[in-house]
């Protein structure tokens, strides 16, 4: 449960904004909305995790929630003074993240190509579900009302907000940004033509959709904004056809003269529809691309970033995924906080950081997220593990699902939907929902229901509640739903050798890994080849197939030479990339990997991560 709750403002909101809140959208759940902003953010323990290089400018990467990394924020008096956020846009769409089988050091014939480009044909792979943008309009909007008032109370005065969407929800934010930072801060609505002309888009019946909209929102009057200019057309440039007695080109217009070099040399502003900055639907081949299925392009972060902010402010991202802003801000020398719910987007932003060699600490906060690699897979897995589980389809989509007990009968059970993070925390407000609304729905013979809980508010509170709530015979056991959670990822299993040098070598240490096994790649790749044979109709599909070494299913390796407990330093690294070539340190090679990582000083530590994003560590 949190330490104590934070307020979202200096005081409770209790008056005008969810006055006009309610006003304003009068849709259900609000009751739920104004809880919680009464009650305030949650703040929970955070562990610091690991330290890359010298953070003297406190750049921060938090694995957690937007409201429970804002609450960290605001307790420790950190505003920030530039906020883009690019979150989930309700838009009914799964993503998911390709995972590459590496090569394996110990084949022989992998070592022998070392120099030359691999086949695409070779790489194999298959797909994980990273999340699920898969929302109810009333939950979404109520989720994005509690984070914009969040955001809004870590905001500096003269910070100013990027909220990036498409068409499914960019009119009901509107609207909600209108009653978090006032009608008179909305500054623009920027265009992003993202326009693709081939593919299925071009095919629909309609017009064709080639935009999002980046709504631009500050917090007062006294916003931070430095005018961008692009260089004007040669069109534009050729119509200055007068020469004066210098030799320089004039133009004539609304009875003034403009000298084309003046012109030339200030630029064209920018104005709020930005065609010139391209999609990865439209350069699909980039270098810049980190295989996440929502990364933006590093472009389009700069403008926002130099036109809103200035060196050495804070620039924040609170639904980080790729970490294309905390690259870009760093790039530019700003600072940067951002975090993610998804262990992939804070490996993968924390993996670009350390090879752009930026200084940054990764916190973990104890909120619940940490014991799930991602909403979707969760769930998922969680099913299985509830024992006697089973789908009951006559029962409303509140209740996962039932158990069948001899004494009791059938029982149905609630779990909260970990994709939709207001459901996480078991509250009053939650568990009037079940005594009230969803346990009258039940079969009249129903006896008893288990309730799930990630976090709660109080558990000897909420037992008082239902005792105090007479309306109800059926009994009510809560249930952690932690204890499963830890159940969901088995450590992998390694052997290695450490072997020290002689003579006076750099890398003075050798680890070789010598054998890799983990049970849960190995079940994804079963379960992915499976599902390949039973519809290929011809039967050409090739298995995929592991190694007794089991090296392929390695993606990244790290050793700890300062410390062998508490927050990890990485005092060398290896990352092998989809096309089986090592990343040493940051730095790109054209190298296999050889199944060792090297040190100058005695390794400590090593840490393994799979393909799919597990991480376990052992002691050297």
């Amino acid at each position: 449960m949190p330490i104590k709750y934070v307020p979202f403002v200096p005081e409770p909101i209790e008056g005008q904004a969810v006055l006009n809140f309610n006003r304003v959208l009068k849709y259900k759940g609000i009751d739920d909305t104004s809880m919680t902003l009464q009650r305030g953010m949650p703040l929970y323990e955070v562990e610091k995790i690991e330290s890359v290089g010298e953070n003297t400018d406190n750049n921060m990467v938090f694995r957690g929630e937007c409201i429970t990394t804002c609450a960290y924020l605001k307790e420790h008096n950190i505003q920030v003074d530039l906020v883009y956020i690019d979150p989930p846009f309700a838009s009914g769409a799964d993503y998911a993240k390709k995972i590459y089988i590496r090569r394996n050091p110990k084949v022989a014939e992998a070592i022998a190509q070392a120099e030359q480009e691999i086949d695409s044909e070779e790489l194999r792979a298959f797909e994980e579900k990273m999340y699920g943008d898969v929302w109810d309009k009333e939950k979404y909007l109520n989720w994005m009302y509690e984070n914009l008032v969040a955001i809004k109370s870590v905001m500096s005065e003269t910070a100013s907000i990027y909220v990036h969407l498409d068409w499914h929800m960019v009119h009901y934010i509107k609207v909600l940004l209108d009653e978090i930072l006032g009608e008179d801060n909305f500054q623009r609505e920027i265009i992003w033509d993202i326009s693709v002309l081939s593919g299925f888009k071009t095919l629909a019946p309609n017009w064709v959709r080639g935009h999002d909209t980046i709504l631009y929102y500050s917090k007062s009057s006294e916003r931070i904004f430095n005018k961008l200019r692009q260089p004007h057309t040669k069109e534009y440039l050729d119509s200055f056809n007068r020469i004066d007695e210098n030799g320089r080109y004039y133009m004539v217009a609304h009875g003034s003269t403009r000298y084309r070099d003046e012109v030339e040399k200030k630029g064209k502003p920018y104005g709020d529809v930005w065609n010139d900055i391209m999609s990865f639907q439209q350069q699909p081949t980039s270098d810049e691309k980190v295989d996440y299925s929502t990364q933006k392009p590093t472009s389009l972060l700069e403008r926002i970033i130099k036109a809103s902010s200035n060196e050495n402010m804070i620039v924040a991202d609170f639904f980080g995924g790729s970490g294309v802003t905390a690259a870009v801000a760093n790039k530019l020398n700003r600072r940067f906080i951002t975090c993610d719910i998804g262990l992939n987007a804070i490996q993968t932003m924390r993996d670009r950081l350390s090879a752009d060699g930026a200084a940054f600490d990764v916190y973990e906060i104890k909120d619940g997220v940490q014991l799930y690699r991602n909403p979707v897979q969760t769930m998922d897995k969680i099913k299985t593990l509830i024992p006697g589980l089973k789908n009951e389809d006559a029962l409303d989509s509140f209740w996962e699902g039932t158990i069948t007990d001899t004494k009791s009968g059938t029982i149905p059970v609630y779990v909260p939907n970990l994709m939709d993070s207001t459901s996480k925390l078991l509250d009053k407000v939650t568990m009037q929902r079940i005594i009230h609304e969803a346990i009258p729905d039940l079969p009249a013979s129903t006896k008893k229901v288990i309730v799930y809980y990630v976090d709660i508010t109080s558990e000897e509170e909420i037992k008082q509640f239902i005792e105090e709530d007479d309306s109800t015979v059926v009994e009510i056991e809560l249930r952690d739903l932690k204890t499963i959670l830890d159940d969901v990822v088995i450590e992998d299993y390694a052997e290695f050798t450490v072997a020290e040098t002689e003579g006076e070598l750099i890398d003075r240490y050798v680890v070789s890994i010598d054998r890799f096994m983990s049970d849960r790649v190995i079940a994804k790749i079963l379960e992915f080849n499976n599902k390949c044979l039973l519809n290929d109709k011809k039967k050409t599909f090739k298995p995929i197939q592991i190694s007794e070494e089991g090296l392929e299913m390695i993606e990244y390796l790290s050793l700890d030479c300062e410390s062998n407990e508490g927050e990890w330093h990485s005092s060398s690294e290896i990352k092998i990339d989809k096309n089986s070539f090592v990343i040493l340190n940051g730095e790109k090679t054209k190298t296999f990997w050889d199944g060792t990582i090297k040190s100058e000083k005695k390794p400590l530590r090593l840490k393994i991560r799979n393909i799919c994003g597990d991480e376990t560590v052992w002691n050297c």
